[in-house]
């Protein structure tokens, strides 16, 4: 079972170590695997006070390799300072920052060949749902991450509708589970059964406490990957979903 949290462009030094002492006084049940993502400032400071040995810190987002690439941090950087975690191809890099499918594909052989573990978002907007492509534009982002994928054990998968990240819109559990399923089915038929089954597909999306449990109360919904949420104590909520389901 899985919980993902990372922090988008958020927090300071002083909310950081309030957020971090209500995660270090948490009961979390295994097999429920946490991570927390900070800004790169905050990275360091979070890691250091962080004394819950059920929860890691993780980086929102790494590039290919080391070099000429101001303001970046490779993925062998983000294993050398001993991170295990990664997200790669959120929906914001994708459209704030231009990132392109290819791109993403070459950041997640990146990363599993630094021995991070990935989480891999993929995600429509309203208009791509409104259209009907919300499948195929899923599929397209789950195909550049396959391509380039040498080990699904390193793969966490998130599901992450534009039009519901931060606008307090959130998929139904039928709409979440449909795209899960999906997700599952194309794995299955594409790369092989026991990569569909085993691989952990996480929901992100305003995920809150309120409707945590009946979100991953649908079979193929394994964890979340929570934004706004994951900054207030109430996150410990979502988390102790996974112990009322499944």
């Amino acid at each position: 079972y899985q919980r993902r949290v990372h922090g988008k462009c958020n927090g300071t030094i002083a909310s950081n170590a309030a957020l971090v002492g209500v995660l270090n006084g948490a009961t979390l049940q295994p097999p429920i695997d946490v991570v927390v993502c900070p800004t790169a400032l905050h990275i360091d400071s979070v890691r250091a006070q962080l004394k819950h040995e059920g929860i890691s810190v993780g980086a929102q987002n790494c590039v290919v390799k080391s070099g000429a690439f101001t303001g970046e941090m490779s993925a062998e950087q983000v294993a050398d300072f001993g991170l295990k975690w990664v997200i790669l191809g959120h929906s914001e890099r994708r459209h704030v920052f231009g990132e392109t499918n290819e791109v993403v594909g070459q950041k997640v052989a990146a990363a599993i060949a630094a021995g991070l573990t990935v989480i891999a978002c993929v995600g429509e907007t309203l208009d791509e749902r409104e259209a009907g492509r919300t499948m195929d534009v899923c599929i397209e982002h789950l195909k550049a991450v396959a391509d380039n994928c040498s080990d699904w054990k390193k793969v966490v998968v998130a599901y992450e509708p534009v039009w519901a990240i931060g606008t307090g819109k959130t998929a139904t559990p039928a709409q979440a589970e449909e795209v899960h399923a999906g997700i599952r089915d194309w794995l299955g038929k594409n790369v092989s059964p026991e990569v569909a089954a085993e691989t952990r597909i996480v929901y992100g999306g305003s995920v809150t406490e309120k409707n945590a449990a009946e979100l991953y109360g649908q079979p193929n919904v394994n964890g979340f990957l929570v934004g706004g949420a994951s900054l207030k104590p109430a996150f410990l909520d979502i988390c102790a979903a996974a112990n009322k389901c499944k």
